[in-house]
């Protein structure tokens, strides 16, 4: 077979080529002008996948990944290492583009995007797989989810973290027997939480002696255990409150940027009811409630709720899918939503655009899943959209778009 020369990348991250029978062939870690070999090709009807089996020629913004992992072990945590920083930023706004103009139908160029200030070392969270006999703890290898390679250092995350993965690595026979996730995260004062997961129903009674041990190293932790099925709680380093598992941006000052811009969007909130959508720990509530807004915050995470009353302010805040409680919602001027990466239900599509808001500010993770719900808003027009980069290295990118009633 021929080398092919590598067009321009698909969401995701896979290069694009075509075969010399004319179908399309996905290859993971190729960059745009790549002259590659094929192998380990997978033929389907219309497209192929294939892997490189050798780069005859890199493309001209083809770079040498930081990470050890990316190429020695295939970690499948980033996607686009291999490129330089300009690259990456023009793929992710052509995800959204695309997704755009090929789903929603929608005449648009691709979206500014706002850069991060941080390439590596961004992320306050990283969950680790364990392998099946428990011998490697890590990330699993690209299209390859079955296999769990062993983590010694991820670029992406904050040196904190992975300072103090370090040590737990070295602690590995401490953990609990059963062991089946590892997560590092560190809250927004600063603070770090172990979270272990483990497939065991009993009590783990080793947390003492491991919050000991990392305090040798001179490590303040709170260190978490969940049991199959059961709620995480704090064992050892604290009794406070905080919900190590409720969902918070993993780059949270980009997180704080979107939030900003999107709360920008919906313009002057004093005095009109506002619903704030899939609504977290209640940060969009807050600075909604601070600018006169009347809020119903509506968020299925019953820990991410009882966080937001926590630190308050007071507002109506609804326990439950969206979906489940739109009855019981007042009808809204304006509307701001972020939804988890599969979208919105149908079900929340079909009451916004019965409803009409005037204004409707949506803050996506998934260009695909935005796409599918900005069709199935008929009566609203996209005033505008922008791309951030809270991901860099990798496929993903946030997005908000800003619907206005169409009149």
């Amino acid at each position: 077979m021929s080398p092919v020369r590598v067009l321009r990348l698909a969401a995701g991250g896979d290069g694009v080529a075509k075969l010399e029978d004319g179908r399309t062939v996905f290859v993971p870690r190729t960059a745009p002008g790549d002259l590659v070999e094929l192998a380990a090709v997978r033929e389907h009807k219309r497209f192929a996948r294939a892997r490189v089996g050798r780069l005859v020629e890199p493309g001209p913004h083809r770079v040498e990944p930081r990470c050890p992992h990316y190429l020695r072990d295939e970690c499948g945590g980033c996607q686009m290492q291999h490129l330089d920083l300009d690259a990456q930023r023009g793929a992710r706004r052509g995800f959204v583009g695309d997704a755009l103009r090929r789903l929603a139908h929608l005449e648009v160029p691709d979206p500014e995007l706002e850069p991060a200030d941080k390439a590596y070392d961004y992320r306050t969270k990283l969950t680790l797989a364990v392998s099946e006999d428990r011998r490697r703890i890590g990330l699993h290898r690209y299209d390859r989810a079955e296999q769990v390679f062993d983590l010694e250092w991820c670029h992406i995350t904050v040196p904190d973290l992975m300072g103090l993965w370090q040590t737990v690595r070295a602690l590995r026979t401490l953990l609990p027997p059963r062991l089946s996730q590892v997560v590092l995260r560190r809250d927004r004062s600063g603070g770090r939480h172990l979270l272990l997961r483990s497939g065991e129903s009993e009590v783990w009674s080793g947390a003492g002696r491991l919050h000991a041990e990392l305090l040798r190293h001179h490590l303040r932790v709170t260190i978490w255990w969940q049991p199959e099925d059961g709620a995480a709680r704090a064992v050892a380093g604290s009794d406070e409150a905080y919900p190590a598992t409720v969902f918070e941006q993993v780059h949270p000052e980009m997180g704080d940027r979107v939030r900003a811009y999107a709360l920008e969007q919906l313009g002057n909130v004093a005095a009109r009811r506002v619903w704030d959508l899939y609504s977290g720990v209640g940060e969009t509530t807050v600075a909604l409630v601070e600018a006169g807004a009347e809020v119903e915050s509506v968020e299925s995470d019953r820990k991410a709720v009882s966080e937001a009353e926590r630190r308050g302010p007071p507002a109506r805040r609804h326990l439950g899918r969206v979906e489940d409680v739109l009855r019981e919602l007042r009808r809204p001027e304006l509307v701001i939503a972020n939804p988890p990466r599969t979208g919105m239900d149908a079900r929340v599509t079909e009451a916004l655009a019965r409803l009409g808001p005037s204004r409707l500010v949506y803050i996506s993770c998934d260009p695909a899943t935005l796409a599918r719900d900005l069709g199935r808003l008929p009566g609203f027009r996209l005033a505008g959209v922008r791309a951030f980069d809270l991901f860099p290295q990798t496929a993903h990118v946030e997005t908000v778009a800003t619907l206005e009633r169409d009149s």
